[in-house]
């Protein structure tokens, strides 16, 4: 008797008895152009509607929460740019900010205006490569190259700032390593000026052309209910008309200070979900112009926590002072000790929640970490999302989810 292929075991589940000449299974991924990572969809097809979707994730074979357990606290944080490589300041910043809750400081005010600078940045940076990626998907060829042209401009803020485009490690546990550099508020001002009237150009191509409104609207239906049963977030969920943006619910950073929308949809589908990242990118815009001001009227110049027990003392005292040289070189060798205790913070990352929980023995490694990705639960939904529609339509969908397999596979 031949024994069952153990390397396929979907196929076990699979009705043979529905298999007809009309019905086959196919493997979308975990190879595919579409597929925005290493996403295996096992589709259920009869001729060309899908009639069971699958998700199979785990491809990338990646460790991240158990590589935080074996690494002391600052050791970890560059590898959180490697989550959501899109937009790598926003992980940073989750990481750093539930350290800092468990730790129990506060980051000096000017830190804060910078973080949320770097936040509104990525997120701009994010849904502008989420626009360019989902029209080449759809067959928008154009839009990809004007999206990533304004991209760019983006990136050179940030590798202005950090010196780095992709991976940015530029924010540290207890506020930011560099303040922003001469003339940096202007450059980001001229970004600014301009790219409401880029927004409107991608609009004008896009928002009324036949074929973009025929392959999004009335796709990818997720009504309340689905988007409440599943965990989803972010614009996923607002698209659903929830209004839910944890910058408003449970501001962190500089958010309560600051005058800004949260746009939903109505109409619960992929072209309405298309509309909220146009004007996420305005509203963001918006925060920017806020914060320059906000950074400009701060006198206060301190970037780094002061608290010796967690941070390191200013280089010119480690230069001077024997105390703060031996303070030092046990903090990188060995590690901060945070208190005993346990922390859930949730942030608002350009795709959804993303929440890091720790929970601290008192050693100089955590003793779990465990993360909220939104990218998870927004692959999970395919299962109940794809059914229903035709293969052609698996293709929008999916980059209508915005997920990045960096987050997903931890």
């Amino acid at each position: 008797m031949q024994q069952p292929n153990k390397l396929m075991p979907y196929y076990e589940n699979v009705a043979f008895d529905r298999i007809s000449d009309s019905m086959m299974v196919v493997n979308f991924g975990p190879q595919h152009p579409s597929a925005h990572g290493q996403l295996r969809l096992i589709l259920e097809l009869e001729g060309e509607k899908v009639i069971k979707a699958t998700p199979d994730v785990g491809y990338l074979h990646r460790g991240m929460e158990k590589m935080a357990e074996n690494m002391i606290y600052n050791e970890f944080l560059p590898t959180t740019d490697r989550m959501d490589y899109i937009a790598a300041s926003s992980n940073n910043y989750a990481f750093a900010l539930s350290v800092e809750k468990l730790l129990g400081v506060e980051v000096p005010r000017r830190a804060k205006v910078i973080r949320t600078m770097l936040l509104e940045l990525n997120r701009i940076i994010s849904h502008l490569f989420w626009l360019a990626t989902h029209a080449l998907d759809v067959g928008a060829m154009s839009i990809f190259l004007y999206c990533f042209r304004e991209r760019e401009f983006a990136i050179d803020l940030i590798e202005d700032y950090c010196g780095a485009r992709l991976t940015h490690s530029s924010i540290r546990i207890g506020g930011v390593p560099l303040d922003l550099p001469q003339d940096w508020c202007d450059k980001l001002k001229h970004f600014l000026d301009s790219l409401p009237e880029q927004i409107a150009l991608y609009e004008g191509i896009l928002s009324e052309n036949r074929i973009w409104r025929m392959r999004l609207e009335n796709v990818g239906v997720v009504d309340k209910e689905m988007a409440k049963s599943w965990g989803l977030s972010g614009v996923f969920l607002r698209g659903s008309g929830i209004e839910w943006d944890i910058r408003k619910e449970e501001p962190y950073e500089l958010y309560d200070e600051l005058s800004f929308d949260v746009p939903t949809a109505s109409s619960c589908d992929s072209y309405g979900r298309y509309l909220l990242y146009m004007e996420e990118m305005r509203q963001s815009i918006r925060i920017l112009y806020q914060l320059i001001d906000k950074y400009k009227q701060t006198s206060d110049t301190l970037l780094m926590c002061e608290d010796t027990r967690y941070f390191s003392a200013p280089k010119e005292q480690i230069m001077t002072q024997n105390y703060s040289l031996m303070q030092h070189f046990v903090l990188v060798t060995q590690g901060m000790r945070p208190p005993v205790g346990e922390v859930y913070v949730p942030t608002e990352s350009p795709k959804g929640e993303l929440g890091f929980f720790i929970k601290s023995e008192g050693e100089p490694y955590p003793y779990r970490v465990k993360m909220r990705t939104p990218s998870f639960f927004h692959t999970g939904v395919l299962q109940d999302l794809l059914p229903g529609h035709y293969l052609a339509d698996v293709v929008t969908i999916i980059g209508n989810t915005n997920i990045v397999f960096g987050e997903i596979d931890r």
